[in-house]
């Protein structure tokens, strides 16, 4: 486990196949209890997780998150899974999904859950208060950081719906104003601080990058 923040700890790098890496994320809560968000790809951390308090939910992002892990981690910690409902199904079969989510509120965690469809129809994002006054957006791979550092839309034809994916990063995400945006998947950097960089821009490139590739799709 990685130390990120004051109250957020990384797990072990993951790779389900080539190119692609993930982490989970466990965050310290105010409330005393902690919350994983994805999922790790294997119990290496358990140890570690332990010391810290152990995990009293986890959000998943959406679907690809889902796997044998989800049953390991409830049946090690006791956490409840939170996890969208759109997806609930496909989640469901590894694991209970204890709280299906389907609207944007702001739960009793402070967590504010943010329906994100595009790149699946059940892709969700979360906005944690962290301890130190920083707000951490959790995007899953809705958006992410490739090899070059540029900022890209997770478009996987024929699984993403590009035209919800665009309406998502411009009337949901890119009002938002984080100071840390943590990517589930990657290929470049999953944790980015944004700094002085404006986060309006980095959903401007993303969705200039799709507009591109779609461009280049339909040719």
């Amino acid at each position: 486990m990685k130390q990120i923040r004051p109250d957020l700890w990384e797990t072990q790098s993951h790779s389900p196949f080539p190119g692609l890496n993930t982490h989970a994320y466990l965050w310290t809560s105010a409330h005393g209890e902690n919350v994983l968000f994805y999922s790790p790809g294997t119990d290496a951390d358990f140890g570690a997780i332990a010391d810290l308090g152990g995990v009293a939910r986890q959000y998943l992002s959406h679907r690809d998150e889902a796997g044998p892990m989800l049953a390991a981690i409830a049946g090690r910690f006791g956490a409840r899974l939170h996890a969208p409902a759109a997806e609930a199904d496909d989640i469901g079969r590894f694991a209970p999904v204890h709280e299906p989510l389907a609207r944007r509120h702001v739960d009793d965690f402070g967590i504010e859950i943010i329906p994100s469809p595009g790149h699946t129809p059940g892709s969700t994002s979360y906005l944690v208060p962290g301890v130190s006054g920083e707000t951490y957006l959790f995007t899953g791979d809705t958006m992410y950081t490739r090899e070059d550092g540029g900022w890209a839309a997770g478009y996987i034809p024929p699984i993403s719906d590009a035209d919800r994916l665009a309406e998502t990063l411009r009337e949901v995400l890119r009002p938002l104003t984080p100071d840390v945006v943590i990517s589930s998947a990657y290929q470049g950097e999953a944790v980015h601080p944004l700094g002085s960089e404006p986060w309006s821009a980095c959903v401007d490139a993303a969705l200039e990058r799709l507009h591109a590739d779609l461009g280049a799709t339909r040719r």
